[in-house]
Formats: C-alpha cells, sequence, structure tokens
C-alpha cells in the first residue's frame, strides 16, 4: 500500500440489540476492535436500556483507536442491551471530538443514536436547507444532517423506520447506516450498495455491522447481507422487518471495487463474494497479462499479500515474505496529517536483506496513489541487494477523485494523472511497472456491478458541483 497516498475510507460501524437485556458494550468493543482497520481517527459506543425509561442513552466517545478511547473501567458504565459503536476516518468533516460517532440527538419523539460510514453527495445543500430551517449544528459532519432528517420525519411518520426512508429519499450519495431508536435497531444501505453492511446473530442479539469479519470475531452467526436501497429492522420480539422502497434495479447497483482491493479484511465477504478469493484472482490475472522472469514474488502488507499469492500461483515463480511489519502501527495513510504519514513508512516496514538480496523480485501492491511511497518502498529492496524490482499492481491507475467515502486526491496530485505507465515506472525506480486491466474488474469482483469511478471516471451518481470533503460552513 502506498502508505503517503492520502486515501481513507470513511468509518466502520457495529449495531447489536440484545433481546434478552444483556449488556451490549463490551461485545460491541470487540466487533469495533475487528472494523478498526476502516478508521483509526476516532471511536465511539452508545447505549440504551430497552426495558428501562425511553430515552436514557448513555455515550463514551473519543479521538484515537478503540484500545485507546475505551477500558474497562468506562466500558462497565455502558449499560444498555441496545447499542451502536463506530470507528471514524474523516472524509467530511475535521478530525475533532465533536466529529466522533455515534451521534445522539434526543428530539420530541425520544432519542435515537446513528452511526454512518459514506458520503452524501448533496450534503451542503442539505445542511444550508436546515440551517435555514433554524437548525443548529455541533459537528462538521454529513452524518448529522442524515440524523437531523430522520428526526424532522419522525414527527410526521407512524414508526422511526418510516421515518428512516423517508429521510433517505432526500439522500443522495453513499451510506451505510446503523440507527437504534429506544426500542429498535435499523440497518440502511444506500440503492448503489457502495458500502458493505451485515446481519449477523449471537444466541438472542442481532447485529447489523459493516464487515462479516466483524460477526466472526464474536463468534455470531451470519444471517445476510443487507441489499442495497434495503432498510431493515430488527424489533423487540426478534423479528426483521424489510423496507426495499430505496432500491434500484440490480443493473444500477454500484459496489466500491475498492473494498475488494483493499479496504475489506481479506477474511470478509462483502456480498456473498470472498475478499481474498478476489485479490487471489487480481494477483492471477497480474501473473497473464504482466509476466516476467524473476526468483520471488512478494507482497506489499497487507492487502498486497493475497495478490501476490495468485500472481506467485499463476506464474510458478515462487512466493515469500520480504517485510517485516511493525504491527503496533496502524494503516499509515488514514492518519489525516501528511506529517504523521511520511516518517511512518521505514517505522512500519523493513526488507528481509536475506530474503532479496541478490533476488530479481515481483513486488504486489494494491495501488499507487501519489507515489511518494512506493519510490520508496522499491529503493528499500535495493538498498536490501535485490537486483532488479518489477512492481505489479492490483488495481487499475488511479485516474480521478472518489465523492462516496474515499479520500483520493484531486487529480493533479495523482501520479497517473496524464501520465504513462512508463513515465510511473520511471518516477518510482522500477525495472518495470504494470497495472491490473481495468476490464477485468469484474472478473476480480465475482461478476457483481461495481464502481469502478476513480479509475474510469464514470460514476454512477453524477460528481458533486461543490466541495464536500472540507469542513462545512453554514
Amino acid at each position: 500500500m502506498d502508505f503517503e497516498k492520502n486515501i481513507g475510507e470513511d468509518c466502520g460501524v457495529f449495531g447489536m440489540y440484545n433481546l434478552s437485556g444483556e449488556d451490549v458494550a463490551q461485545t460491541i468493543y470487540y466487533g469495533l476492535y475487528a472494523l478498526q482497520h476502516r478508521g483509526q481517527e476516532s471511536a465511539g459506543i452508545a447505549v440504551t436500556d430497552t426495558f428501562a425509561a425511553k430515552g436514557k442513552v448513555k455515550l463514551h466517545k473519543d479521538l484515537g483507536r478503540v484500545n485507546e478511547v475505551f477500558n474497562a473501567e468506562n466500558i462497565s458504565r455502558l449499560k444498555g442491551n441496545l447499542g451502536v459503536g463506530h470507528v471514524r476516518y474523516s472524509t467530511a468533516g475535521g478530525s475533532t471530538r465533536e466529529n466522533a460517532q455515534p451521534l445522539v440527538l434526543a428530539y420530541i419523539k425520544g432519542t435515537f443514536m446513528l452511526a454512518h460510514n459514506g458520503n452524501l453527495t448533496n450534503a451542503p445543500k442539505l445542511r444550508r436547507d436546515l440551517a435555514m430551517g433554524g437548525a443548529i449544528f455541533q459537528t462538521t459532519t454529513d452524518s448529522e444532517t442524515i440524523a437531523y432528517h430522520i428526526a424532522r420525519e419522525r414527527v410526521r411518520s407512524k414508526t422511526v423506520q418510516e421515518a428512516v426512508v423517508r429521510a433517505l429519499k432526500k439522500i443522495q450519495g453513499c451510506y451505510s447506516c446503523v440507527i437504534a431508536s429506544p426500542r429498535k435497531l435499523i440497518g440502511a444501505r444506500d440503492p448503489w450498495g457502495f458500502r458493505p453492511l451485515v446481519i449477523g446473530k449471537l444466541d438472542n442479539a442481532y447485529i447489523i455491522t459493516s464487515e462479516t469479519c466483524a460477526l466472526e470475531s464474536i463468534d455470531a452467526e451470519f444471517v445476510r447481507d443487507v441489499r442495497p436501497g434495503e432498510v431493515v429492522t430488527i424489533l423487540p420480539d426478534g423479528t426483521i422487518e424489510s423496507d426495499m422502497s430505496l432500491a434500484l434495479p440490480e443493473d444500477k447497483t454500484a459496489r466500491c471495487i475498492f473494498e475488494y482491493i483493499y479496504f475489506c479484511r481479506p477474511d470478509t465477504k462483502f456480498d456473498g463474494w470472498s475478499v481474498t478469493q478476489a485479490r487471489i484472482i487480481a494477483g492471477k490475472i497480474l501473473a497473464k497479462n504482466h509476466p516476467v522472469e524473476a526468483d520471488l514474488v512478494v507482497g506489499v502488507p497487507e492487502s498486497g499479500n493475497m495478490a501476490a499469492i495468485g500472481y506467485a500461483q499463476e506464474s510458478e515463480i515462487p512466493y515469500g515474505i520480504a517485510f517485516t511489519k511493525n504491527t503496533y502501527v496502524g494503516r499509515t495513510f488514514i492518519k489525516p496529517k501528511q506529517s504523521s504519514r511520511v516518517q511512518s513508512v521505514k517505522i512500519k516496514l523493513n526488507v528481509l536483506r536475506d530474503v532479496v538480496e541478490g533476488k530479481r523480485i515481483v513486488m504486489i501492491d494494491d495501488s499507487i496513489v501519489r507515489g511518494t511511497t512506493s519510490d520508496q518502498i522499491v529503493a528499500m529492496l535495493r538498498n536490501a541487494g535485490a537486483k532488479e524490482v518489477h512492481m505489479r499492481v492490483s488495481s487499475p491507475p488511479f485516474r480521478h477523485p472518489c465523492y462516496f467515502g474515499i479520500d483520493i486526491p484531486n487529480e493533479e496530485q495523482l501520479i497517473a494523472h496524464n501520465r504513462t505507465v512508463e513515465e510511473i515506472c520511471k518516477l518510482i525506480g522500477a525495472d518495470s511497472l504494470g497495472y491490473l486491466p481495468i476490464e477485468s474488474l469484474i472478473e476480480m469482483s465475482g461478476g457483481r456491478k461495481i464502481c469502478d469511478a476513480c479509475f474510469s471516471g464514470n460514476y454512477p451518481i453524477a460528481p458533486p458541483n461543490e466541495d464536500i470533503r472540507g469542513e462545512f460552513e453554514v
């Protein structure tokens, strides 16, 4: 992974409803731990007791990773059998404690909690309209816009799930949300299905979360995916209600291909398709399209490893481990400030000289964005004695920004913008360079409908005509 590429994915969500009344905060904590790769800026958990008076919510959130924000003492204070958790990377709004989630709103119908993963393309307009109506915002996130619209619609809706559907009809863009009212747990996924969202079950408790790996981390049973455009509601009797009124035809859906390439954990299945399998397929396609004579295939940890295994299997070149990784350093590129990314490359990775010295190396990485770290990793291999370094990338060249929850820089900052592959290869100092062909992305995703706009420029939704990734000004 190009650690300085300055892209990040907008959050992980985890909601849990224990119908027997047992506390859920500690289980949510473990679920968030499994989702830590989706955001490292802040973490939070909010809970309520469905057997007590309505509207009482206990919340703890702060800047930092899950194990930095929570400890045994503050977890023990979060008493309640219905709760929502969140880990955050900011693609809209600044990195402040106020912007940490879940959001908790008290309004005329009671209290509800919301955790959101994604970006809304019409958030600035919706926010201005709300402000003109007297809304007072406590954060600079687009997630608060969703919360306010749900609260407004709830006043004239029979149920909270009806209010959620009515509010989401006003929303454009990407969202996977978990919402908890005093007696219900709700999950909502945008009509295009950009981000994953799944339902699980653990004994007499239901879970709605971003990835299947979070279910496996707590030994929960996978029930099914929340479908694109679906709003699901877990009722107190364990019934799961489904509303598909927001759904589009399947051929209009657009799952983010970068979830398969990088963001999901390897042990996750995204809409039924194994992320590990997707990455191995990508490596095999790279070997077919960009063969080279070499002695060893290596992956840049972690997301490059599976593609490297696929390349080795197809090419019959031995697979090896060339990098040792400091597992106590987080996903470096997710850190919001450039200064904290620059020094982290060598802190995070070291080359195993005994493995690469005197060898021709095929190095597999999942993407190149700016290229400022790829050249450092190539140089590290050469300094460790590699005779040749051939770089293969398990995605096509990044040429366009993303508006649906991935913080990809503007085109001018992308190394592939207006450059040939040969020019990029020279800039990063590799002996050769090969990218995954864009037409092979469908095979990689198991035939599912995908969004590849960051590579192709073909956006499934019209891009916004104003900045949606900075802090809002009202």
